[in-house]
């Protein structure tokens, strides 16, 4: 049985950082696209980054590029998300998914996590004042 789990949400300071983890078990990481939403309730959910599993290229949301990073541990079957010069608009509950096709990369819509099969239940972050 497929799960996948986030960690590493928090309470943090404007500027300060966080990086959050996306720990998966019966599934290889390595083989399969993952990307990171968020989604502040009452709003759309918003792609954030996605790393393909053929190369390992990296896509980002304009709203975070250059402060976020996307990466991936496959000795430990994990992804990560690094997040530097948090923001309160930051502030949401973040997910990590994973593609549902082995070998997958990250679509021109990856965004829309349409081919996203298997979601964790996610992990906030909210920005202090």
């Amino acid at each position: 049985q497929v799960q996948v789990v986030e960690h590493g949400g928090g309470l943090v300071q404007p500027g300060g950082s966080l990086r959050l983890s996306c720990v998966a078990s019966g599934l290889p990481l390595e083989y399969y696209a993952i990307a990171w939403f968020r989604q502040v309730p009452g709003k759309e959910r918003e792609g954030i980054s996605c790393i393909s599993s053929t190369d390992g290229s990296t896509y980002y949301a304009d709203s975070v590029k250059g402060r976020f990073t996307i990466s991936r541990d496959n000795r430990w079957n994990t992804a990560y998300l690094q997040m530097n010069s948090l923001q309160s608009e930051d502030t949401a509950v973040y997910y990590c998914a994973s593609s549902q096709v082995q070998g997958a990369n990250c679509g021109p819509n990856w965004s829309l996590g349409y081919d996203m099969a298997y979601w964790g239940k996610g992990t906030p972050v909210t920005g202090s004042s």
